[in-house]
Protein backbone atom coordinates (compact mmCIF):
# COMPACT_ATOMS: atom_id res chain seq x y z
CA UNK A 1 0.00 0.00 0.00
CA UNK A 2 1.21 3.33 -0.33
CA UNK A 3 0.54 6.37 1.43
CA UNK A 4 -0.19 9.64 -0.69
CA UNK A 5 0.34 13.11 0.05
CA UNK A 6 -0.83 16.22 -1.92
CA UNK A 7 -0.76 16.07 -5.23
CA UNK A 8 1.03 12.84 -6.07
CA UNK A 9 -0.59 10.30 -7.86
CA UNK A 10 -0.21 6.51 -8.94
CA UNK A 11 -1.79 4.53 -11.76
CA UNK A 12 -4.57 2.02 -11.04
CA UNK A 13 -3.72 -1.88 -11.28
CA UNK A 14 -7.60 -2.65 -11.16
CA UNK A 15 -10.69 -1.56 -13.59
CA UNK A 16 -12.93 -1.62 -10.66
CA UNK A 17 -11.50 0.83 -7.84
CA UNK A 18 -13.82 1.46 -4.13
CA UNK A 19 -12.45 4.87 -2.36
CA UNK A 20 -13.39 4.57 1.14
CA UNK A 21 -13.86 7.64 3.39
CA UNK A 22 -13.60 7.15 7.28
CA UNK A 23 -13.41 9.50 9.85
CA UNK A 24 -14.06 10.04 13.43
CA UNK A 25 -17.42 11.79 12.88
CA UNK A 26 -20.46 11.01 10.47
CA UNK A 27 -19.50 12.10 6.71
CA UNK A 28 -21.63 12.68 3.52
CA UNK A 29 -19.07 11.48 0.95
CA UNK A 30 -20.04 11.82 -3.19
CA UNK A 31 -18.09 11.53 -6.76
CA UNK A 32 -18.18 14.20 -9.31
CA UNK A 33 -18.04 13.02 -12.96
CA UNK A 34 -16.17 15.71 -14.80
CA UNK A 35 -16.08 16.67 -18.42
CA UNK A 36 -12.63 17.84 -19.90
CA UNK A 37 -14.36 21.64 -18.50
CA UNK A 38 -14.03 20.52 -15.43
CA UNK A 39 -17.60 20.39 -14.67
CA UNK A 40 -20.65 17.72 -14.53
CA UNK A 41 -22.26 17.25 -17.99
CA UNK A 42 -25.91 17.49 -15.69
CA UNK A 43 -27.11 16.57 -12.55
CA UNK A 44 -27.04 12.92 -13.06
CA UNK A 45 -23.57 13.16 -12.72
CA UNK A 46 -23.47 14.16 -9.07
CA UNK A 47 -23.62 10.23 -7.06
CA UNK A 48 -24.58 10.51 -3.17
CA UNK A 49 -26.54 9.13 -0.66
CA UNK A 50 -29.89 10.34 -2.21
CA UNK A 51 -28.72 9.45 -5.40
CA UNK A 52 -26.50 6.53 -5.73
CA UNK A 53 -26.00 5.80 -8.79
CA UNK A 54 -24.56 7.26 -12.27
CA UNK A 55 -22.64 6.34 -15.04
CA UNK A 56 -20.21 4.23 -13.96
CA UNK A 57 -19.74 5.31 -10.11
CA UNK A 58 -21.85 4.23 -7.59
CA UNK A 59 -22.40 5.16 -4.16
CA UNK A 60 -22.86 2.46 -0.93
CA UNK A 61 -22.02 2.54 2.81
CA UNK A 62 -18.79 1.34 3.31
CA UNK A 63 -18.34 -1.83 5.70
CA UNK A 64 -16.43 -0.64 8.48
CA UNK A 65 -18.14 2.79 8.86
CA UNK A 66 -18.32 5.78 6.05
CA UNK A 67 -18.79 6.05 2.84
CA UNK A 68 -17.48 4.34 -0.35
CA UNK A 69 -17.49 5.53 -3.96
CA UNK A 70 -16.79 3.01 -6.22
CA UNK A 71 -15.57 3.67 -9.91
CA UNK A 72 -16.11 1.12 -12.60
CA UNK A 73 -13.42 2.59 -15.06
CA UNK A 74 -14.81 0.24 -17.77
CA UNK A 75 -18.38 1.79 -17.70
CA UNK A 76 -17.10 5.55 -17.27
CA UNK A 77 -18.66 7.22 -20.56
CA UNK A 78 -15.97 8.60 -22.74
CA UNK A 79 -16.64 12.09 -22.30
CA UNK A 80 -15.93 11.82 -18.32
CA UNK A 81 -12.00 12.82 -17.86
CA UNK A 82 -12.03 12.62 -13.88
CA UNK A 83 -13.81 11.45 -10.95
CA UNK A 84 -13.69 13.79 -7.70
CA UNK A 85 -14.20 12.06 -4.44
CA UNK A 86 -15.81 14.66 -2.20
CA UNK A 87 -16.39 14.64 1.95
CA UNK A 88 -18.65 17.15 3.85
CA UNK A 89 -19.25 17.07 7.91
CA UNK A 90 -22.78 15.82 8.44
CA UNK A 91 -23.14 18.01 11.33
CA UNK A 92 -23.98 21.59 10.87
CA UNK A 93 -21.42 24.09 11.70
CA UNK A 94 -18.57 21.64 12.24
CA UNK A 95 -15.20 22.37 10.26
CA UNK A 96 -12.39 19.55 10.10
CA UNK A 97 -10.26 21.08 12.45
CA UNK A 98 -9.10 18.14 14.63
CA UNK A 99 -10.22 15.23 12.80
CA UNK A 100 -8.34 13.68 9.75
CA UNK A 101 -10.46 11.96 7.16
CA UNK A 102 -8.90 9.07 5.66
CA UNK A 103 -9.19 8.15 1.61
CA UNK A 104 -8.35 4.44 1.19
CA UNK A 105 -8.13 3.24 -2.38
CA UNK A 106 -8.46 -0.29 -2.76
CA UNK A 107 -9.20 -2.91 -5.80
CA UNK A 108 -13.17 -3.63 -5.64
CA UNK A 109 -12.76 -7.04 -6.87
CA UNK A 110 -9.91 -8.47 -4.38
CA UNK A 111 -10.05 -5.92 -1.91
CA UNK A 112 -6.45 -5.62 -2.25
CA UNK A 113 -5.80 -1.73 -0.53
CA UNK A 114 -3.75 0.15 -3.32
CA UNK A 115 -3.23 3.25 -1.66
CA UNK A 116 -4.75 6.34 1.42
CA UNK A 117 -4.49 9.27 2.08
CA UNK A 118 -5.25 11.68 5.03
CA UNK A 119 -5.43 15.64 3.71
CA UNK A 120 -2.72 17.54 6.06
CA UNK A 121 -3.31 20.37 8.27
CA UNK A 122 -7.06 20.74 7.99
CA UNK A 123 -8.60 23.66 10.03
CA UNK A 124 -12.30 26.18 9.11
CA UNK A 125 -13.04 23.47 5.87
CA UNK A 126 -16.30 22.21 5.99
CA UNK A 127 -16.02 20.04 2.99
CA UNK A 128 -13.23 19.00 0.67
CA UNK A 129 -12.09 16.91 -2.26
CA UNK A 130 -10.42 13.98 -1.34
CA UNK A 131 -9.01 12.21 -4.29
CA UNK A 132 -9.72 12.41 -7.64
CA UNK A 133 -9.73 8.91 -10.25
CA UNK A 134 -8.65 10.60 -13.59
CA UNK A 135 -8.08 9.27 -17.00
CA UNK A 136 -4.39 10.20 -18.68
CA UNK A 137 -3.54 9.07 -21.98
CA UNK A 138 -6.25 5.74 -21.96
CA UNK A 139 -5.11 5.01 -18.55
CA UNK A 140 -6.68 5.65 -15.21
CA UNK A 141 -4.40 7.12 -12.02
CA UNK A 142 -5.63 7.88 -8.82
CA UNK A 143 -4.79 11.88 -7.43
CA UNK A 144 -4.41 12.74 -4.01
CA UNK A 145 -6.14 16.50 -3.54
CA UNK A 146 -7.02 17.36 -0.13
CA UNK A 147 -8.48 20.86 -1.30
CA UNK A 148 -10.91 22.37 1.72
CA UNK A 149 -13.89 24.22 1.27
CA UNK A 150 -15.45 26.52 3.98
CA UNK A 151 -18.86 26.50 2.52
CA UNK A 152 -20.18 23.00 2.81
CA UNK A 153 -21.05 20.03 0.21
CA UNK A 154 -23.22 22.95 -1.39
CA UNK A 155 -19.71 25.14 -2.50
CA UNK A 156 -18.29 21.99 -3.91
CA UNK A 157 -21.41 21.16 -5.86
CA UNK A 158 -21.47 24.39 -7.44
CA UNK A 159 -18.09 24.33 -8.34
CA UNK A 160 -18.48 21.31 -10.21
CA UNK A 161 -21.77 22.84 -11.79
CA UNK A 162 -24.09 21.00 -10.46
CA UNK A 163 -27.60 22.60 -9.79
CA UNK A 164 -27.91 23.41 -6.29
CA UNK A 165 -31.48 24.37 -4.49
CA UNK A 166 -30.97 27.52 -2.08
CA UNK A 167 -33.65 29.66 -0.33
CA UNK A 168 -34.33 32.71 -1.73
CA UNK A 169 -33.20 35.75 -0.39
CA UNK A 170 -35.45 36.94 2.85
CA UNK A 171 -38.16 38.38 1.60
CA UNK A 172 -38.00 42.07 3.55
CA UNK A 173 -34.85 43.29 0.72
CA UNK A 174 -37.39 43.33 -2.07
CA UNK A 175 -40.61 44.62 -0.46
CA UNK A 176 -42.95 47.71 -1.66
CA UNK A 177 -42.54 50.75 0.54
CA UNK A 178 -44.43 50.40 3.56
CA UNK A 179 -46.73 52.39 1.62
CA UNK A 180 -47.04 55.08 -1.21
CA UNK A 181 -46.23 58.77 -0.28
CA UNK A 182 -48.59 61.06 0.73
CA UNK A 183 -50.26 63.13 -2.27
CA UNK A 184 -46.78 64.52 -4.24
CA UNK A 185 -47.23 67.75 -2.52
CA UNK A 186 -44.34 70.10 -2.39
CA UNK A 187 -45.21 71.10 1.42
CA UNK A 188 -44.85 66.86 2.29
CA UNK A 189 -41.46 66.77 4.23
CA UNK A 190 -38.17 65.68 2.08
CA UNK A 191 -37.73 61.27 3.02
CA UNK A 192 -41.54 60.71 4.47
CA UNK A 193 -42.17 57.48 3.41
CA UNK A 194 -45.49 56.40 5.39
CA UNK A 195 -48.53 58.36 4.93
CA UNK A 196 -49.06 61.17 7.90
CA UNK A 197 -50.55 60.75 10.95
CA UNK A 198 -54.42 60.49 11.33
CA UNK A 199 -54.06 58.93 7.84
CA UNK A 200 -56.94 55.89 7.97
CA UNK A 201 -55.07 52.66 7.14
CA UNK A 202 -55.09 52.53 3.08
CA UNK A 203 -57.72 50.02 2.33
CA UNK A 204 -57.40 51.97 -1.15
CA UNK A 205 -54.47 53.25 -1.95
CA UNK A 206 -53.98 57.55 -3.44
CA UNK A 207 -54.70 58.18 -6.72
CA UNK A 208 -51.38 58.79 -8.00
CA UNK A 209 -49.75 55.72 -7.14
CA UNK A 210 -45.92 55.47 -7.03
CA UNK A 211 -45.92 58.74 -8.65
CA UNK A 212 -43.14 59.18 -6.70
CA UNK A 213 -41.00 58.48 -3.62
CA UNK A 214 -38.70 60.73 -3.62
CA UNK A 215 -35.72 58.91 -4.86
CA UNK A 216 -35.03 56.14 -2.09
CA UNK A 217 -32.52 58.33 -0.80
CA UNK A 218 -33.83 57.86 2.33
CA UNK A 219 -32.68 53.95 2.27
CA UNK A 220 -29.28 53.56 0.83
CA UNK A 221 -27.78 50.52 -0.45
CA UNK A 222 -24.78 51.00 2.15
CA UNK A 223 -22.39 50.66 -0.70
CA UNK A 224 -18.90 48.43 -0.33
CA UNK A 225 -15.80 50.01 1.42
CA UNK A 226 -14.60 52.93 -0.61
CA UNK A 227 -12.02 51.07 -3.57
CA UNK A 228 -13.22 47.39 -2.66
CA UNK A 229 -15.29 45.16 -4.76
CA UNK A 230 -16.19 41.79 -5.59
CA UNK A 231 -16.26 39.25 -8.36
CA UNK A 232 -20.25 39.56 -8.50
CA UNK A 233 -20.17 41.34 -12.16
CA UNK A 234 -17.28 39.16 -13.60
CA UNK A 235 -13.66 39.97 -14.36
CA UNK A 236 -12.13 42.86 -12.44
CA UNK A 237 -9.38 45.39 -13.59
CA UNK A 238 -7.46 46.78 -10.74
CA UNK A 239 -5.68 49.59 -10.45
CA UNK A 240 -2.63 50.11 -8.45
CA UNK A 241 -3.27 50.16 -4.30
CA UNK A 242 -7.53 49.04 -4.90
CA UNK A 243 -8.76 45.33 -3.85
CA UNK A 244 -11.14 42.87 -4.38
CA UNK A 245 -12.82 40.77 -2.49
CA UNK A 246 -12.75 37.06 -3.58
CA UNK A 247 -16.43 36.89 -2.57
CA UNK A 248 -18.76 35.82 -5.09
CA UNK A 249 -22.69 35.58 -4.81
CA UNK A 250 -22.00 35.67 -0.96
CA UNK A 251 -19.43 33.35 -0.90
CA UNK A 252 -15.87 33.77 -0.46
CA UNK A 253 -13.78 31.67 -3.02
CA UNK A 254 -11.91 29.19 -1.10
CA UNK A 255 -11.19 26.75 -4.40
CA UNK A 256 -8.25 26.36 -6.05
CA UNK A 257 -6.87 29.79 -8.00
CA UNK A 258 -4.38 30.52 -10.07
CA UNK A 259 -1.67 33.78 -10.24
CA UNK A 260 -0.25 33.71 -13.73
CA UNK A 261 2.25 36.86 -14.42
CA UNK A 262 3.46 37.44 -17.96
CA UNK A 263 5.62 40.43 -19.28
CA UNK A 264 7.47 41.05 -22.55
CA UNK A 265 10.74 42.41 -23.18
CA UNK A 266 10.64 46.19 -24.29
CA UNK A 267 11.06 47.12 -28.06
CA UNK A 268 14.30 46.23 -29.12
CA UNK A 269 15.01 44.57 -26.09
CA UNK A 270 17.13 41.48 -25.14
CA UNK A 271 15.00 38.66 -24.09
CA UNK A 272 14.78 39.36 -20.36
CA UNK A 273 14.27 36.40 -17.68
CA UNK A 274 12.33 36.85 -14.84
CA UNK A 275 11.81 34.79 -11.77
CA UNK A 276 7.82 35.08 -10.48
CA UNK A 277 7.65 33.77 -6.69
CA UNK A 278 5.50 34.05 -3.99
CA UNK A 279 5.95 34.78 -0.40
CA UNK A 280 3.65 33.11 2.63
CA UNK A 281 3.13 34.97 5.73
CA UNK A 282 2.28 34.61 9.26
CA UNK A 283 0.09 36.97 10.91
CA UNK A 284 3.05 38.46 12.66
CA UNK A 285 3.95 39.09 9.26
CA UNK A 286 7.08 36.83 9.58
CA UNK A 287 7.57 34.58 6.45
CA UNK A 288 6.61 31.29 6.54
CA UNK A 289 7.64 30.18 3.17
CA UNK A 290 8.30 31.04 -0.04
CA UNK A 291 7.64 29.19 -3.38
CA UNK A 292 9.64 29.85 -6.60
CA UNK A 293 11.73 28.06 -9.70
CA UNK A 294 14.17 26.42 -7.32
CA UNK A 295 11.23 25.09 -5.25
CA UNK A 296 8.19 24.27 -6.78
CA UNK A 297 6.04 23.38 -4.03
CA UNK A 298 5.34 24.44 -0.82
CA UNK A 299 3.44 24.22 2.34
CA UNK A 300 2.06 20.21 1.60
CA UNK A 301 1.29 21.01 -2.09
CA UNK A 302 -1.11 24.03 -1.02
CA UNK A 303 0.80 26.28 -3.23
CA UNK A 304 2.71 25.04 -6.32
CA UNK A 305 4.91 26.73 -9.00
CA UNK A 306 4.72 26.11 -12.89
CA UNK A 307 7.98 26.31 -12.97
CA UNK A 308 11.30 28.95 -15.08
CA UNK A 309 10.57 30.50 -17.94
CA UNK A 310 13.87 32.31 -19.11
CA UNK A 311 13.21 34.53 -21.40
CA UNK A 312 9.36 36.06 -21.33
CA UNK A 313 8.61 35.31 -24.88
CA UNK A 314 5.16 34.20 -26.27
CA UNK A 315 1.88 34.73 -25.77
CA UNK A 316 0.01 34.41 -22.38
CA UNK A 317 1.43 33.88 -19.07
CA UNK A 318 5.15 33.09 -18.93
CA UNK A 319 4.98 31.84 -14.76
CA UNK A 320 2.24 30.76 -12.84
CA UNK A 321 1.58 29.43 -9.76
CA UNK A 322 -1.38 27.68 -8.02
CA UNK A 323 -2.85 28.07 -4.42
CA UNK A 324 -5.56 25.88 -2.77
CA UNK A 325 -7.06 28.56 -1.22
CA UNK A 326 -8.94 26.02 1.58
CA UNK A 327 -5.72 24.04 1.82
CA UNK A 328 -3.34 26.62 2.92
CA UNK A 329 -2.62 26.05 6.86
CA UNK A 330 -3.96 28.70 9.36
CA UNK A 331 -0.70 30.05 10.00
CA UNK A 332 -0.82 31.45 6.54
CA UNK A 333 -2.83 34.89 6.29
CA UNK A 334 -0.95 36.41 3.67
CA UNK A 335 0.21 35.81 0.57
CA UNK A 336 2.80 38.20 -1.60
CA UNK A 337 3.75 37.48 -5.38
CA UNK A 338 6.78 39.19 -6.71
CA UNK A 339 9.06 39.16 -9.89
CA UNK A 340 12.48 39.42 -9.88
CA UNK A 341 14.84 40.28 -12.55
CA UNK A 342 17.85 37.59 -11.61
CA UNK A 343 20.29 38.72 -14.42
CA UNK A 344 19.88 42.49 -13.34
CA UNK A 345 18.07 43.96 -16.46
CA UNK A 346 15.70 46.85 -15.16
CA UNK A 347 12.59 46.86 -14.99
CA UNK A 348 11.80 49.67 -17.60
CA UNK A 349 13.42 47.24 -20.43
CA UNK A 350 10.33 45.03 -19.85
CA UNK A 351 7.04 45.62 -21.61
CA UNK A 352 3.20 44.55 -20.67
CA UNK A 353 3.69 43.29 -17.35
CA UNK A 354 0.86 42.18 -15.51
CA UNK A 355 -0.68 39.55 -13.25
CA UNK A 356 -4.09 37.46 -13.05
CA UNK A 357 -5.79 35.74 -10.95
CA UNK A 358 -7.90 32.53 -12.67
CA UNK A 359 -10.33 30.02 -11.46
CA UNK A 360 -7.46 27.11 -11.71
CA UNK A 361 -10.36 24.68 -12.71
CA UNK A 362 -11.98 26.81 -15.42
CA UNK A 363 -9.26 29.00 -16.31
CA UNK A 364 -12.23 31.86 -15.88
CA UNK A 365 -10.00 35.15 -15.17
CA UNK A 366 -11.05 36.95 -12.28
CA UNK A 367 -9.41 39.93 -11.71
CA UNK A 368 -5.90 41.37 -13.70
CA UNK A 369 -3.22 44.17 -12.60
CA UNK A 370 -1.19 45.86 -15.44
CA UNK A 371 1.75 48.07 -14.54
CA UNK A 372 1.13 50.95 -16.40
CA UNK A 373 5.03 52.21 -15.93
CA UNK A 374 8.00 50.74 -15.20
CA UNK A 375 11.40 51.92 -13.28
CA UNK A 376 14.93 50.33 -13.89
CA UNK A 377 14.80 48.29 -10.72
CA UNK A 378 15.63 44.54 -10.42
CA UNK A 379 12.40 44.05 -8.45
CA UNK A 380 8.52 44.62 -8.02
CA UNK A 381 5.67 43.27 -5.72
CA UNK A 382 2.54 42.45 -8.30
CA UNK A 383 0.22 41.81 -5.78
CA UNK A 384 -0.69 40.79 -2.22
CA UNK A 385 -3.66 38.29 -1.03
CA UNK A 386 -5.03 38.46 2.76
CA UNK A 387 -7.03 36.44 4.75
CA UNK A 388 -9.72 38.40 6.17
CA UNK A 389 -11.12 37.11 9.85
CA UNK A 390 -14.25 36.07 8.16
CA UNK A 391 -12.17 33.41 6.04
CA UNK A 392 -12.13 35.02 2.83
CA UNK A 393 -9.10 36.38 1.05
CA UNK A 394 -8.68 39.58 -0.28
CA UNK A 395 -6.67 40.46 -3.34
CA UNK A 396 -4.87 44.03 -3.42
CA UNK A 397 -2.54 45.87 -6.32
CA UNK A 398 0.44 46.39 -5.63
CA UNK A 399 3.02 47.44 -8.48
CA UNK A 400 5.97 48.20 -5.59
CA UNK A 401 9.29 48.35 -7.26
CA UNK A 402 12.36 47.62 -4.98
CA UNK A 403 16.27 46.76 -5.70
CA UNK A 404 15.89 42.88 -5.46
CA UNK A 405 17.26 39.66 -7.97
CA UNK A 406 15.85 37.23 -5.90
CA UNK A 407 12.72 36.26 -3.72
CA UNK A 408 14.99 36.00 -0.51
CA UNK A 409 15.77 39.85 -1.08
CA UNK A 410 11.88 40.94 -1.55
CA UNK A 411 11.35 39.16 2.36
CA UNK A 412 11.21 42.00 4.23
CA UNK A 413 9.66 44.55 1.88
CA UNK A 414 7.22 42.39 1.23
CA UNK A 415 6.40 41.70 4.70
CA UNK A 416 5.93 45.55 4.91
CA UNK A 417 3.46 45.89 2.19
CA UNK A 418 1.05 43.33 4.06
Amino acid sequence: MTAMTPGSNLPLSAVRVAVDVTAPVRLDVSGLLLAADGKVRSDDDFVFYNQPAGPGVTHSAAAGGGDTITVDTAAVPDGIEKIVVTASLDQPGATFAGTEPTGTVRNADDNSVLASFTPPQLGAETALVVVEIYRRSGAWKVRAVGQGYANGLAGIATDFGVSVEEPAAPAAAPQAPPAPPAPAAPAAPAGQWGPPAGTPAPAAPPASPPAAPPAPAAAPAAPAAPGKINLDKGRVSLQKNQTVSLVKGGRPLLSSVRMGLGWEPAFRSKSIDLDASVIAYGPDRKKVDNCFFGKLMILGGAIQHSGDNLTGEGAGDDEAITVHLGGLPPEVTGLVFVVNSFSGQKFSDVAKAYCRLLDAQSGEELVRFDLTHSEPRTGVMMAKLIRQFSGEWEMTALGEYVDARTVRGMVKPAGKAL
